[in-house]
Parts: C-alpha cells; sequence; structure tokens
C-alpha cells in the first residue's frame, strides 16, 4: 500500500491487504479527481496498466471521466472521480444509526408513541408513492411500484393470483431487514403502508417473514367503482 494513503485507510475487501481497485477508489474518494498519471504513480503501478483498470471500472459503473480536460503541459488528460455506485462500496454507517435513533425514541416515548410515529411515516411514503404512481390502472402501478422499491434495495415481483381474482406482491428481501429484526413494528406498517398506496383496493398479508414465510407477500383485490353492484 502507498504511504499516500496513509495509515487511516480502509481495507473494504475481504483480503488482508487492499486491492488495487479498493485503493484506486479511496484515492478518488479522498481526493475528488484525479488523472490516471496520479493515481499510478501513488500505486506504483504504470500509466497504461492504470488506464486499463479505469477503463474496466467505468463499465462496472464505479468512476467516470471528464473530457479532455487540460492539465498542466502536454496533451490533455482526463480527470477520473467517483459515481454514487462507487462510494457506495465504502462503509455506511446508516443502519446503525437508525437502529441507534429508533432505540432512543422507544426508550423516551414508549412503544405506542413510536408506533404512531411510525404510521405517520407510512402514510408519508404512501403519500409520495401515491403521486409518482398517479391514477394509472392497477397493473401499471403495481409495476410502477416493485420497480421503485427494487431501486430501495427490495427484492420484490408482482403476479396475478391463480384465481386471477386478485394481485399478489412478493418480498423477498427488504432494505431494512436487520433493523426490523429488533424493531418489528416497522414490518407491521407496511401493510398499512399499501392500504395507503391502493386505497382502491382490499390489501390483506397472507404471508410474513416474521411468522416463518419464505417471503412478505400481499394480496391486493380492486374494489369496484363507486355505484357498481
Amino acid at each position: 500500500m502507498s504511504a499516500a494513503l496513509g495509515p487511516s485507510f480502509h481495507v473494504m475487501s475481504s483480503e488482508s491487504a487492499p486491492s488495487t481497485r479498493d485503493a484506486a477508489l479511496t484515492i478518488l474518494l479522498r481526493s475528488g479527481q484525479a488523472t490516471a498519471g496520479t493515481m499510478a504513480n501513488q500505486l506504483g503501478i504504470s500509466v497504461q496498466v492504470m488506464r486499463r483498470h479505469l477503463r474496466s471500472w467505468e463499465k462496472e459503473g464505479l468512476v467516470q471521466s471528464s473530457c479532455n480536460t487540460v492539465v498542466g503541459p502536454g496533451r490533455p488528460s482526463n480527470l477520473w472521480q467517483l459515481t454514487a455506485q462507487g462510494r457506495g462500496r465504502f462503509p455506511d454507517g446508516s443502519e446503525q444509526f437508525a437502529r441507534g435513533l429508533l432505540h432512543t425514541l422507544s426508550t423516551h416515548l414508549g412503544p405506542e408513541q413510536l408506533q404512531s410515529l411510525l404510521g405517520r411515516q407510512a402514510v408519508d411514503q404512501a403519500q409520495l408513492y401515491r403521486s409518482l404512481l398517479e391514477d394509472h390502472p392497477l397493473e401499471q402501478r403495481l409495476k410502477y411500484l416493485v420497480e421503485l422499491r427494487r431501486q430501495e434495495g427490495y427484492v420484490a415481483d408482482y403476479q396475478l393470483s391463480e384465481d386471477q381474482r386478485s394481485w399478489l406482491i412478493r418480498a423477498f428481501h427488504c432494505s431494512v431487514v436487520r433493523i426490523a429484526e429488533q424493531f418489528p413494528m416497522i414490518c407491521s406498517q407496511e401493510l398499512e403502508l399499501y392500504r395507503c398506496i391502493f386505497p382502491d383496493c382490499h390489501v390483506e398479508r397472507f404471508q410474513w417473514v416474521q411468522d416463518g414465510g419464505h417471503y412478505c407477500g400481499f394480496r391486493l383485490q380492486q374494489r369496484p367503482p363507486a355505484g357498481c353492484f
């Protein structure tokens, strides 16, 4: 490891020493942007090898470059910087912070008030989803919602039920699963969330991971329009 990285360099790989990729991404994290030549000097490799690495990582979506930036005398050089995905490779303490915050709220507010607060948050989140889904047909809204949830870290899908009378949403992975294990009331708000997102549907939970299910499942059956029998 180059001495330029300093003793506080955080190893992101499972190996005892940082990989070239981890070291390079850390350089970009600290400097904001750098040329291939600058990074090659710090890592002790040739510029040609460094450029090959950068192009490979660019394809992975970890880094991006500016076009033909002039840096000192000589021919123009590209300046490289991290993408949001590249920054995402570094440790994120948001989960630990959220658990600590919920613990503090639970201690000072009590379970009932915390439940009420989470319920309010679910309603606010549902209103945001509804504004994005608009008034499209139910299947289209389901498709868009599942995609939104995937972007948030969920592994979910939707499908028509076997009797073709209702729709099923299945969540195989939740982005807050470890927080929910400590605060199960978070999961209990999810049913209310779906009911608020789809006010024109009867929504029920038919499977729950906390009850030993393979996934969390919700059944949506659209109500007939007002005035129809």
